[in-house]
């Protein structure tokens, strides 16, 4: 269990926890929440002793084994595979010392390595980091990819794959989901409710919160407050203390009015004096309950765009790509006053190529774009955080963006408005440089709903938001008087702002006649589906609706083709799989005579050797086999 005694926790001068009392027992999954900076990344440095309480204890029992998410990968040229197997330190370090028993001829240590080996999995692990890679989004022949031929984002979801590899006591997840598309979000979801360990997450997707979680931590006033159940059993509890919090407070009040009216009145009699002394008293005792504040710090709206024309952008059979590679196909879509689409689809399935087209960022490759001349676009994109001047400060931003827009501002009225983003006080003539990817988020967010555009185009507009600010995006976005075309993960904003979803996929983009549950249905039968065409006889074809008599034996005749090329290759592999299943036996059956005391004495030594050699040369021999079924299979799939 992880125990909090007293605790307090600072960060230079700042008191982040103070007087924590908790305990986390094992296999609860805890969802840590809180307003940026209260104290969430501080936690999780103490969990991991990076640092130490001001004041109390902690516990945490010492055989637990603590995975999390490195920050940062090395531009390496070691496999993305390997990468992701480093993940589980048991399994090296059994590796290496087989490595040097083999070396020094350890007979009796190496059968017993041999034996630990088979405990902790690790002939599966390939297969095990394969399945990771896979859910995280890789493709199968990016695998033996080197670390450094991925981007940064790639390289986060490496690493997040490395910690879920380890066989842990404690996951620590620190926003995982900020570099994962939908897709990704999904896999991982189901994932973690499989997790066999304590699981401690700081998030701000509410769906993610709500599906995973079995209790929720709040950081608030330097509290740490445990609650039981997922995040919208923690908000209806929350709502019903704050509610209750402010009846006290509101009556509370009343009484303060009351002895403070007494005293106004009769500190100056003599015959009162005394008693009206005793009122200061008491007021001066009293613990004010603070004033709940259940609204978002950030309160702003989009106002009104000066036109809506109709229609705003409209896209007749396009084809768009880069350079020589078409990406989409034949696309037709109107966008109008009014229009909110979400984009749904596989990651690199053309969600960003078709928002980059619309925001005018790409050139079609074929087609017709016709653009209203009072097309006002407003597009939020995560590369346009690092194209903010990072020697400017926030008042300096608004400055160039009133400038550019021909707005005559006052600089009260941009302070007003940079303060409805969280900008006030030093921040607003602080540099943007050292700002966080959340600060600068809402930077972005705040020049967005200042240029008044009739067409938002929002390509993952959440990352780094923490849940108050995006209650406010969701707010501002429902009220909304032009068009919108999102791409999101955050599924709690895709549900509250969009009318309609488009399916990107197959180099087409259609209507998906569903809802976000229907999404996740249509991705579990795109996998199965995937699973069964790698070993189905059948090529995998869309037959077309009005498919003719002619057409239908056509087929079976390719069919026909297709199945007699194919059967050697799925002869080889049957073969394959019977070779795989006697060596795994032989194996079996080996290292059970291996467990026997008695083949370790000395009078059997000589037999001892002969058999670690079998084992040696059996486990090579399966190895050997595996690799050549993946091969094989791979080949099988492709064909």
């Amino acid at each position: 269990m992880l125990k909090f005694s007293n605790l307090s926790l600072r960060h230079g001068v700042q008191l982040l926890l103070q007087d924590v009392n908790i305990t986390i027992h094992p296999r609860q999954k805890v969802g840590i929440t809180g307003a940026n900076g209260c104290g969430k990344s501080s936690l999780f440095s103490l969990i991991n002793k990076e640092i130490h309480p001001d004041n109390g204890d902690f516990f945490i029992p010492q055989s637990w084994v603590i995975a999390y998410v490195a920050q940062e990968s090395p531009s390496s040229e070691q496999s993305a595979i390997d990468y992701v197997i480093d993940g589980d330190n048991e399994l090296r370090r059994i590796e290496c010392k087989i490595e040097e028993a083999n070396e020094s001829g350890h007979g009796e240590l190496l059968g017993k390595l041999y034996a630990q080996l088979e405990e902790v999995d690790g002939y599966t692990a390939n297969s095990r980091a394969a399945q990771l890679l896979s859910g995280l989004g890789f493709l199968q022949n990016q695998l033996n990819n080197p670390v450094n031929s991925f981007s940064g984002g790639w390289r986060m979801r490496l690493n997040l794959a490395q910690a879920l590899m380890c066989r842990s006591d404690l996951l620590l997840l620190d926003e995982p989901t900020n570099h994962l598309d939908l897709d990704a979000v999904l896999w991982l979801e189901e994932w973690l409710k499989k997790y066999q360990g304590t699981l401690l997450l700081i998030s701000h997707d509410r769906d993610f919160l709500d599906s995973v979680m079995t209790h929720i931590a709040h950081i608030e006033h330097q509290a740490l407050t445990l609650y039981s159940g997922n995040y919208s059993q923690f908000e209806r509890v929350r709502a019903e203390q704050l509610a209750q919090q402010q009846v006290l407070y509101e009556r509370q009040q009343e009484e303060i009015k009351h002895i403070q009216s007494f005293i106004n009145r009769f500190k100056a009699k003599a015959t009162k004096a005394k008693q009206a002394q005793s009122r200061v008293k008491t007021l001066e005792k009293m613990e004010l309950i603070a004033q709940a504040h259940v609204d978002s710090p950030f309160h702003f709206e989009f106002h009104a765009p000066e036109k809506v024309p109709n229609p705003l952008i409209s896209l007749d059979d396009i084809q768009l790509g880069y350079d020589s590679t078409t990406i989409l196909k034949h696309v037709h879509i109107n966008l109008q006053p009014g229009s909110r689409i979400g984009l749904l689809g596989h990651n690199g399935a053309g969600k960003s190529t078709l928002i980059k087209l619309l925001a005018d960022e790409l050139k079609v490759q074929t087609g017709r774009v016709e653009r209203s001349s009072e097309l006002r676009i407003g597009y939020f994109a995560q590369h346009q955080l690092e194209q903010l001047h990072s020697e400017d400060t926030p008042m300096e931003h608004f400055f160039r963006e009133s400038k550019r827009l021909n707005k005559k501002e006052t600089e009260q009225s941009l302070r007003n408005h940079l303060g409805s983003f969280g900008f006030s006080g030093d921040k607003v003539e602080s540099k943007i440089a050292p700002f966080s990817g959340g600060e600068k988020a809402r930077l972005v967010f705040a020049t967005l709903v200042y240029q008044k555009p009739n067409l938002l185009l929002l390509d993952e507009p959440t990352n780094h938001l923490d849940l108050d600010m995006r209650h406010a995006i969701s707010l501002a976005l429902q009220e909304f008087e032009g068009a919108m075309v999102i791409v999101s993960h955050d599924r709690h904003l895709l549900r509250s702002v969009t009318d309609e979803f488009y399916l990107v996929a197959n180099q087409k983009v259609d209507i998906f006649k569903g809802d976000l549950d229907d999404y996740r249905n249509w991705i579990t039968e795109e996998k199965k589906q995937d699973a069964q065409n790698s070993l189905s006889d059948k090529p995998s074809t869309n037959k077309a609706v009005n498919e003719t008599p002619a057409s239908r034996k056509e087929q079976k005749r390719l069919d026909a083709e297709n199945r007699k090329r194919l059967q050697p290759l799925k002869n080889k592999l049957s073969k394959l799989e019977k070779e795989m299943d006697k060596l795994t036996h032989e194996k079996e059956k080996l290292e059970a005579l291996l467990a026997d005391p008695e083949i370790y004495e000395e009078n059997n030594k000589k037999q001892l050797k002969e058999m670690l050699q079998q084992q040696v040369q059996l486990i090579q021999s399966l190895d050997d086999t595996e690799e050549q079924w993946m091969d094989l299979s791979e080949e099988l799939e492709e064909a």
